[in-house]
């Protein structure tokens, strides 16, 4: 059977994360989103995404296809389910699509004809940014369960304290010595070739994925995902971080969401907790209006490729777009749009070439090209996101 992955609804929900990536590349757990449909079906997945992205993202499509709803996590009563759907059937929960078999795409109106079959199970689901660090410690316990199952952890060095050990597993090649690594709360998990330096502190749950870094001193806690090839430092509390990103110095990052190829300048901030103790809006693309997220805690909202100075600081809930750079004293509004250069005390537009030049020397630092493909995503994210520009 062949699988692709559909943006869905959600996607607009899903933004700045999702102006340069399918739903289906965001990560929440140890895995992202297409990755665990991987694993669990034991087959490759495609996407089928905006036109913009489906170069650097394509579609494979076949005679005979199951078009799944990326924001939606697998379960094996879903996985059954969805197998067991023929040729023209449509998997639903109430009014939400959660699968259908087709040989073409469909519309939610073409879906209509189709014979339905009702799901009745719980599972997760993506639905807005906020989801992506509220649900983490659920889905990240899951996935450390399912990833290791009937296997055993790489030996941990005798210099470190543990607490729970048999809830810490170490894949091949990652390295940790004289730290604390505490289990009590949630699973730790090192990928391959991961490294925790000497002194930090480690309370589960905690996804530190391939290649990644804690440096030395580190202070992580609260269901935190660190994903492939990015390094950390200070204090990270609930947050997650997509991957090739850096965090390196000292300053708090809590109840956070940061994409790929991020900088947090040195001692920078985010506020998670109003003064008044009131539930957190946050800016909602979708709807273009600051949206009610339900939550006590929420912090910093970051898209691909923003950067901030040293000592940045943010209010709760803020949100920032791609390819912005922020600096100067005080707090910038707690909403800043793609291609945004400046803070508190004002933004100009920042141009795509000067945001490009920046991205081939972040990206050539780990071994990765930028190329054609990722300015052409960027160039037309620039383009889209004008409207929120008024400079």
């Amino acid at each position: 059977m062949n699988y692709i992955l559909f943006d869905g609804p959600r996607r607009n929900h899903l933004l700045p994360f999702t102006f340069t990536r399918p739903v289906a590349e965001i990560r929440v757990g140890i895995m992202t989103l297409r990755e665990r449909w991987e694993a669990y079906l034991k087959t490759s997945f495609s996407s089928l995404t905006e036109a913009y992205l489906s170069v650097k993202f394509p579609t494979n499509l076949l005679e005979d296809n199951i078009f799944i709803d990326a924001s939606i996590l697998p379960t094996n009563e879903l996985i059954a389910a969805i197998n067991s759907l023929e040729c023209n059937e449509v998997l639903v929960k109430g009014p939400l699509v959660i699968a259908y078999r087709a040989q073409l795409p469909k519309s939610s109106q073409q879906l209509l004809d189709f014979a339905k079959i009702e799901f009745k199970e719980d599972f997760h689901q993506i639905n807005n940014t906020w989801d992506i660090f509220d649900k983490n410690a659920d889905i990240l316990q899951n996935d450390f369960d399912f990833l290791t199952e009937g296997r055993t952890s790489q030996p941990i060095s005798k210099t470190n304290h543990l607490i729970h050990p048999e809830r810490i597993f170490l894949e091949e090649g990652a390295k940790v010595e004289f730290s604390i690594l505490n289990a009590t709360d949630g699973p730790i998990y090192l990928g391959k070739h991961s490294e925790i330096w000497e002194g930090s502190l480690i309370r589960g749950g905690l996804a530190l994925c391939d290649h990644a870094i804690v440096k030395m001193g580190g202070k992580l806690y609260g269901a935190t995902t660190i994903g492939p090839f990015s390094k950390v430092c200070g204090e990270i509390s609930n947050s997650v971080i997509f991957g090739y990103s850096s965090k390196g110095h000292e300053g708090y990052l809590g109840n956070a969401v940061l994409g790929e190829w991020c900088n947090i300048g040195a001692d920078s901030n985010n506020s998670n907790l109003k003064n008044n103790y009131a539930k957190v809006r946050l800016w909602d693309y979708a709807t273009e209006r600051f949206e009610q997220t339900g939550l006590q805690f929420c912090g910093l909202m970051m898209g691909d490729h923003s950067k901030t100075a040293i000592n940045t600081m943010f209010n709760t809930g803020t949100v920032i777009g791609v390819n912005s750079n922020i600096y100067v004293p005080g707090f910038p509004r707690n909403f800043i749009p793609s291609f945004s250069w400046g803070g508190a005390s004002g933004f100009t537009s920042y141009s795509p070439e000067k945001a490009f030049d920046a991205a081939k020397v972040m990206m050539a630092r780990r071994g990765v090209e930028f190329n054609q493909i990722e300015a052409d995503i960027l160039t037309h994210v620039f383009e889209i996101t004008k409207k929120w520009r008024n400079y």
